[in-house]
């Protein structure tokens, strides 16, 4: 016996033996069900007496959601949020969150579903063969539930059982497969959808340098389908360093409401000295400053504010439209037509360019559009590489975090200081060991999807929506990887590498040192072993979905930025808007947790109902959360699907081979048990390939063949008269997306025009103390910025947007695309970018914002076309004007930013100012005057209250029946004719016959 001390090296290399080994006890999983079971109910109980008072935050979309998307009303009493869960079907779940949130909780169902059944199989049949052949004395319970000890004939329960789990997986699948094919066809029959632009779009990448316009691709789709309609196409434009300048426009923004915030805290007792800063290194002339000085922060961001939209403004107006990119798109009449075209040639790529059907516009990743082929190529390779180097690199800080943050005591095995710091203070170090394990390892979980979504931004994917299921795809490997694999595998691999160095040094070859270490063996009896861990662990995992439920971290991050922090009006307007739904993130999880599951559900039955109890729970929980708390941030109308499913199967291959590894090493001598699993994995492989072919194509495609179905539904009439904007529904943002304005708080109005030291008007504001008035003419002027919500009293101070207490919420600004694309991008609050809406030309939405004041919760008026008969649509215009002979249309800038909703027109940043341009705008045609004895009845006085002659109705000869037209009518008095405006509009009478 060695009566010597274990070092700190022998101690270290004996907890690597085994990292994530946790100490078990007979209650443990007894402890972990009434644990999270009681937590949860008392989540639940609690959250039933605080929601009714804190609907801002467990219903936002109550109070945001337009009346079509709106969630079902809620009760006040404690448990009337249980109602609508139940009675709220499907296809009203499509309509109130989405199809991505109806897919969601399908396949939570589905979960729910496998794992009831499972359980009741699991533990029906293998449960009474493993405690009956489990006899060892001193065997833990829990144990005796493996089939560790299980030999012979009685295996072939588990090979048996290992079929009834394939097939019932795969009956769910092919079910599920079906009714979400049933839910795509609903969703494509959905009103949203027949009006969205982009399902009637084909977008085009790859386009060749001789094509890049847009008769090119007009040319390139006639190429290879001859006989389709025509098109409405636009190519891609370079928009140089615009959305780079945006990007710092903005960043310099929010950096000058902090400062603001901050200074203006208490607009009563300002701090002495001003706020002071670095200038930022993108700054053209940041040499000019001092080096390593700051200097004055309100005036030298105001300042940058105003250079970069002047930049902006320059670039923009530069811009040359022969100068394109390799991408475009072309828009159809018909939606079948579209899809039909997409199909046919979902596998050609004539002259070299690939068609499938468009996104949505705030969809697009618009960095990584212009990308060629290589360069992809080349971007995934080592995105790829850096991710398989990051997934093998995780092992080690994931072992530590397992051996010392899991259990600090193990610290003290290695530090003889900190095992005295210990034992001194053992309750302080044990509280600490409750916090950070949670906490380090929540950090872990919270920053890797951040991690993986900015690699596949890099790698080049083309949507944000594709991203997600390359995510979710990275992330499920990574997870599988380090969590399950090298988690199950580690203690194994570990003790076969040391007896094969034992037996080698003490000479014995390698193959044989291999095949005494008993490779196999140690692992099926270390993934025994380790299977009551899963179970416990699993139970766990209601706590996270009550945690979700409490939305503690929201109010608790609420509570610290109003309290202990300075927040800017945005940001408060931000917190009350509702949060964007993180689908990667907990697809990831539930992939994660099923997959856990079905490989352990066969070595540890118990496995099995703790994931049925976790989904049972979860899936209503989820459902409430996306019916009343969250939004989808990027809609792909559940094409996260195929990746989910795909996941299915290689989850229930992986549990195929751990149950071929308990039939080779606890079956009978000649292995019949193991080969007789050796199809199960076909078997998925074959079922995949069958509902690849039969449901896919329907799926994705609304039709293969082109068919007008919907004639009447809102399709483009004609795409040249339809007014629906393409080159800026599918143009890059930075081209029409207008700029950000600070925003300062009401209560620092009266003190802000003292501490801004710059100019307040750039000359074009009435009364403003410049000699110049508006367009440098001395006798027009332009009246004040209106305030929105004291009409008739001035906006305030130029350049920055006052927003009273009354108005930090996100119902007044959930139309403004500098809030919206943040949650949903407006889809749940009816006013979509995507949504084409016939009929009404003169309110064609063109790439702007509705047209409303910043603070008016109301949606505005709808604008009507005129209804005389001389304003009608013109083929060359979105705005309805048309001009007499002789007068053209005026042109203008095809990339000027139109006006945004609310935002107020800024002076100081150079921006337009609509109280001295665009005044005639929509205005009457120019009169003409129509043939003699002729005058078209007017659809205005339809309308009228029916009267006699002069009364309020007039009659055919006008009011009080005065002839309304000309008594003769003469070459001369056409109104383009010179002297039409400058003598009698009636002919002189001859003298010369006298009286």
């Amino acid at each position: 016996m060695d009566d010597h001390p274990k070092s700190a090296t022998d101690e270290l290399l004996e907890l690597l033996k085994n990292p994530f080994k946790q100490a078990l006890t007979d209650g443990a999983i007894w402890s972990a069900l009434g644990t999270s079971l009681g937590v949860t109910l008392f989540t639940a109980i609690v959250f039933s007496f605080v929601r009714p008072y804190n609907t801002v935050i467990y219903a936002p979309k109550i109070k945001h959601a337009d009346e079509k998307h709106a969630p079902p009303p809620i009760g006040k009493g404690f448990f009337a949020w249980i109602r609508p869960l139940w009675r709220t079907s499907e296809k009203d779940l499509v309509a109130h969150a989405g199809m991505d949130a109806a897919i969601f909780i399908r396949v939570m169902a589905m979960c729910r579903n496998i794992f009831l059944l499972l359980a009741v199989l699991g533990t029906a049949v293998l449960l009474p063969i493993y405690w009956t052949l489990n006899a060892e004395p001193d065997q833990k319970w829990f144990l005796r539930l493996t089939p560790v000890t299980v030999w012979g004939q009685a295996i072939w329960a588990l090979v048996v059982a290992g079929y009834i789990f394939n097939f019932t997986i795969c009956g769910f699948l092919w079910w599920n497969y079906r009714k979400i094919l049933q839910l795509r066809r609903f969703y494509f029959e959905t009103e949203d959808y027949q009006r969205s632009l982009s399902a009637r779009t084909l977008m085009l990448n790859d386009v060749p340098k001789n094509l890049a316009s847009d008769e090119g691709i007009a040319r390139i789709i006639d190429s290879a389908v001859p006989h389709s309609s025509f098109s409405r196409t636009v190519i891609a434009r370079n928009v140089k360093l615009i959305p780079s300048l945006i990007a710092q426009h903005d960043h310099t923004v929010r950096k000058l409401e902090k400062v603001l915030a901050k200074y203006l805290k208490d607009p009563q007792n300002l701090p002495a000295a001003r706020p002071m800063c670095y200038p930022s290194k993108k700054d053209p002339s940041y040499s000019t400053y001092p080096k390593g000085q700051k200097i004055d922060a309100i005036d030298y961001l105001t300042q940058r504010i105003r250079e970069l939209e002047i930049e902006i403004k320059e670039v923009r107006n530069s811009l040359d439209k022969r100068n394109t990119f390799s991408y475009g798109f072309a828009s159809y009449d018909d939606i079948s037509e579209a899809h039909a075209i997409a199909y046919t040639l979902r596998s050609k790529k004539p002259h070299g360019a690939t068609i499938v059907l468009a996104p949505k516009p705030s969809d697009i990743i618009w960095d990584n559009m212009p990308l060629s082929p290589a360069t992809r190529s080349w971007r995934r390779l080592v995105i790829n590489l850096w991710i398989l180097l990051l997934t093998f690199l995780w092992i080690v800080p994931n072992a530590f975090i397992a051996i010392f943050v899991a259990n600090i005591s193990n610290i003290g095995l290695v530090w003889d200081d900190f095992q005295r710091q210990l034992t001194t203070n053992t309750a302080i170090w044990a509280i600490i060991q409750g916090v950070a394990s949670p906490a380090l390892t929540s950090l872990v979980y919270l920053v890797l999807p951040i991690i993986f979504r900015r690699l596949a931004i890099r790698a080049g994917d083309r949507t944000k929506t594709g991203r997600d299921r390359h995510v979710v795809a990275k992330l499920y490997a990574f997870f599988i990887f380090n969590n399950l694999i090298v988690f199950s595998l580690f203690n194994t691999v570990w003790t076969f590498v040391i007896t094969v160095v034992d037996f080698t040094m003490k000479g014995t070859d390698v193959g044989s040192a291999i095949l005494n270490s008993k490779f196999f063996e140690t692992l099926f009896i270390s993934l025994c072993d380790v299977s009551v861990f899963w179970v416990t662990w699993l139970l766990q995992r209601n706590l996270g979905a009550a945690i979700d439920l409490a939305q503690l971290w929201p109010l608790i991050y609420s509570f610290f930025m109003r309290k202990l922090s300075s927040p800017t009006p945005r940001e408060m307007i931000e917190l009350t808007a509702p949060p964007t739904f993180d689908y990667a993130s907990y697809y990831n999880y539930f992939l994660f947790y099923t997959t856990v599951a079905l490989c352990f559900g066969g070595l540890q039955p118990l496995v099995l109902p703790a994931a049925a109890v976790y989904f049972s729970i979860d899936v209503w929980l989820k459902k409430y959360l996306l019916l009343y708390i969250f939004v989808t941030k990027n809609e792909s109308g559940g094409m996260i699907w195929r990746t989910v499913y795909n996941r299915f199967i290689f989850g229930t291959i992986l549990a195929n081979l751990v149950i071929f590894l308990a039939a080779f090493e606890r079956g009978d001598g000649q292995h019949f048990q193991a080969y007789a699993t050796v199809p199960l994995p076909f078997i998925m492989i074959i079922f995949k390939i069958y509902c690849a072919r039969t449901f896919d194509a329907k799926i994705h495609f609304y039709s293969t063949q082109s068919m007008n179905k919907h004639p009447d539904t809102g399709a483009l009439k004609d795409p040249l008269r339809s007014g629906t904007n393409l080159a800026a529904r599918f143009g890059h943002p930075a081209l029409y997306r207008n700029l950000i304005t600070p925003m300062v708080h009401a209560k620092a109005q009266n003190i802000l025009a003292s501490i801004y030291r710059g100019r307040l008007s750039d000359g074009r504001t009435a009364d403003s103390g410049d000699t110049l008035s508006t367009s440098g003419y001395s006798d027009a002027y332009a009246m004040k910025p209106m305030n929105s919500a004291r009409p008739g009293k001035s906006e305030g101070i130029p350049g920055f947007e006052i927003v009273p207490e009354s108005r930090l919420d996100f119902e007044y600004y959930k139309n403004r695309s500098e809030f919206a694309s943040e949650h949903g991008a407006g889809d749940l609050f009816g006013r979509s970018n995507d949504i084409i809406r016939p009929g009404t030309p003169g309110s064609m939405w063109d790439g702007s914002e509705p047209i409303s004041r910043s603070g008016s919760p109301a949606p505005p008026i709808p604008r009507m076309p005129s209804p005389g008969p001389s304003r009608i649509l013109s083929p060359a215009s979105d705005t309805g004007m048309t001009y007499p002979a002789g007068y053209s249309r005026p042109t203008g800038n095809p990339y000027s930013s139109p006006v945004d909703a609310g935002q107020t027109r800024s002076p100081v940043y150079m921006q337009g100012n609509d109280s001295s341009s665009n005044l005639v705008g929509n205005a009457a045609p120019m009169p003409v005057t129509t043939r003699l004895g002729f005058r078209e009845r007017s659809v205005e006085r339809l309308g009228r209250t029916p009267g006699g002659v002069g009364m309020l109705g007039g009659g055919p000869q006008g009011y009080g029946g005065l002839p309304q037209d000309d008594e003769m009518a003469t070459p001369d008095h056409d109104p383009m004719q010179y002297n039409y405006f400058r003598e009698a509009r009636r002919p002189r009478r001859d003298h010369s016959g006298g009286w």
